[in-house]
């Protein structure tokens, strides 16, 4: 399934548009680039959201977490080892990754630490209090001409 018909929802609702530009993304995932490194998502407050991958071997300083343009770019580029050393097994994967995470509306990033080889990203979402509702007082004939004697 590679299509979505989104126009019954674009008859009752306003600003969806970028809904579809989503979903375009959403399918058109690499089965490969999902896989490394593993990744965990969970909300951790009403308004607020943990990102936790698996960075085993990963200092800080060869980590980068970006937020930019409503996407949350996560990079990993390993240095070159110095030793020569010679592996007979070597299952620890560290190669070079980029993650990328679209977010919502009003989602920020609040901090990033690394903590026994988890790279924890902290996200909370922060209605700009312009876009809370709020309520709109309904003028009646009195009132509005008490308003414009006043004005």
């Amino acid at each position: 399934m590679d299509g979505f018909d989104l126009s019954p929802l674009f008859r009752s609702t306003i600003g969806f548009d970028r809904l579809t530009r989503l979903f375009d993304t959403a399918t058109q995932l690499d089965s490969a680039a999902v896989s490394y490194p593993p990744y965990n998502i969970e909300t951790t407050g009403e308004n607020a959201y943990r990102l936790t991958m698996a960075v085993a071997g990963f200092s800080p300083d060869e980590l980068d977490v970006t937020a930019k343009e409503g996407a949350l770019i996560v990079t990993g580029k390993p240095r070159k080892a110095d030793d020569q050393s010679h592996y007979l097994h070597r299952g620890i994967a560290r190669r070079a990754f980029e993650r990328r995470f679209q977010l919502a509306d009003h989602i920020r990033v609040v901090g990033a630490s690394l903590d026994n080889g988890l790279l924890h990203v902290e996200l909370a979402r922060e209605v700009p209090e312009a876009l809370k509702p709020r309520k709109i007082e309904i003028a009646t004939g009195e009132a509005k001409a008490l308003e414009q004697q006043a004005a």
